[in-house]
């Protein structure tokens, strides 16, 4: 749950999580299985083990990817809704 007292603080801090999560999965990923596709029908034999392990990461990535990314658009709604309200008050610039 996003913090009503502090949304950008709460917001930075799941962007870098899921930020974090992604390095974190991309790097044992390159790391364990740098020539795995996950893909099950290339040309060359792939152990069942490493194509697992490459489609699991994979999936991890692209989980935190978009994580991060609806993170990041629900801030960018909240705060033009704050614009948008700030000026709509009398006296606003």
């Amino acid at each position: 749950m996003i913090s009503k007292r502090h949304p950008i603080l709460t917001s930075l801090v799941l962007v870098l999580a899921s930020m974090a999560i992604f390095v974190a999965a991309l790097i044992v990923r390159i790391a364990f299985v740098p020539d795995v596709v996950p893909i099950a029908s290339v040309e060359q034999t792939q152990s069942l083990w490493a194509l697992e392990l490459a489609f699991v990461l994979t999936a991890i990535e692209n989980i935190a990817g978009l994580g991060a990314a609806i993170v990041l658009l629900v801030l960018a709604v909240h705060l033009m809704r704050c614009w948008f309200d700030f000026r709509r008050r009398p006296g606003a610039v």
